[in-house]
């Protein structure tokens, strides 16, 4: 949603400040609020969340924003009524330089904080050992289960688990997505083809999980090992990806994605590092330091589609259980993902950590 002027009316109610921990999730990190705390009519709220982010502006000084995509982000998490589901989630991505909180995209790396987070604010009861916690993605209906660490009850966020782009280790949040086919644009390949050409490049249009446009690094002019810094420098190519990114959109099923933050677009080049390929990602202007959890998930499905614009360049392995090992600016993403006698992937799964860095009031 874009938001407008007026916002210190908005917030005026709030001067008290809101109820909020700030936690790093995966390669991410972002605010997580109970569902009561914020107000409940959408424009409050996200004139709120940009106060307490401090956008916009592409600094965000004046706010807990890092000025990073990557480091505003928003979790909005409850109780569930819903069957076999613990609490329901909602991500919002605030961005940094322009008046926008949308929902138009999931978040796979916040996604693993929420388990820890729902067990601190009392709406899942810890078991001695592990509790796995089932969460409602309200973006895209999916259902995902994280496993939480909880020796005698208790979270534990220290533990031996690296993932590539978060220095030194905590404890593995594992997660298992489900039903993510077409979360988001109503099916796997929502134009129903493999492979289409978009502004005179072929590209894979898919969504297991995160709405994503697949391309060949080489066939937009670049190797697919550059810098995030270098490629975002080129402004050529940058207006290019955003052309093809515009046309994708409404072929997605997405409409005008002018102001939303999908469909991602990843250039795809051979695995460098003994993974299974190599990706550069545009969500949707900077180039992400790693890559989206459910942007990986994506990537990853593409990898095992026959004909896709990544097929060829992968090096997926045999059997119906595939460790996909996604290669980033910053190190790997593996994929675990189990396929059917069709070679359709049924089940993705993933390791993510988190840390919680404060439990307070932030002032909007």
């Amino acid at each position: 949603m874009k938001c407008g002027s007026g916002l210190r009316k908005r917030v005026s109610s709030m001067s008290d400040g809101v109820r909020v921990m700030w936690m790093r999730s995966g390669t991410s990190k972002g605010g997580y609020f109970l569902h009561d705390d914020l107000p409940l009519d959408e424009p409050s709220r996200d004139a709120v969340l940009m106060r307490i982010m401090g956008s916009p502006d592409v600094r965000q000084i004046d706010g807990m924003g890092g000025a990073d995509p990557l480091t505003s982000k928003v979790a909005i998490v409850r109780k569930s009524n819903r069957e076999g589901v613990d609490v329901d989630y909602l991500f919002l991505q605030v961005f940094v330089d322009q008046p926008i909180v949308t929902d138009a995209q999931n978040c796979g790396n916040i996604l693993a904080g929420v388990a820890p987070f729902a067990i601190e604010r009392d709406l899942v009861v810890a078991r001695d050992g592990g509790t796995p916690v089932t969460i409602f993605m309200e973006n895209t209906g999916q259902t995902a289960v994280v496993l939480v660490t909880t020796p005698g009850g208790v979270v534990d966020y220290y533990g031996e688990a690296k993932i590539d782009g978060v220095p030194g280790s905590a404890a593995p949040l594992p997660i298992e997505f489900k039903d993510t086919a077409g979360s988001s644009c109503g099916a796997l390949l929502p134009t129903g083809n493999v492979r289409d050409v978009v502004g005179g490049i072929e590209v894979t249009m898919v969504d297991n999980g995160m709405p994503c446009v697949v391309l060949r690094a080489g066939d937009v002019g670049v190797s697919g090992n550059e810098a995030p810094e270098a490629l975002e420098g080129n402004a050529v190519l940058v207006a290019r990806l955003e052309a093809i990114r515009l046309a994708c959109g409404p072929m997605m099923n997405l409409g005008d994605v002018t102001k939303k933050s999908v469909p991602k677009m990843t250039m795809v080049s051979a695995p460098e590092n003994g993974g299974a390929i190599s990706t550069r990602t545009f969500i949707p202007h900077r180039c992400h330091k790693t890559i989206g959890v459910l942007g990986a998930v994506s990537v990853a499905t593409a990898c095992l589609l026959r004909g896709s614009t990544a097929y060829e360049l992968a090096e997926t392995g045999n059997g119906k259980q595939r460790s996909i090992a996604v290669e980033h600016p910053t190190g790997e993403m593996t994929v675990v993902t189990s396929l059917n006698e069709a070679g359709d992937v049924v089940r993705a799964a993933i390791l993510r950590t988190a840390r919680k860095l404060m439990d307070g009031k932030v002032f909007p």
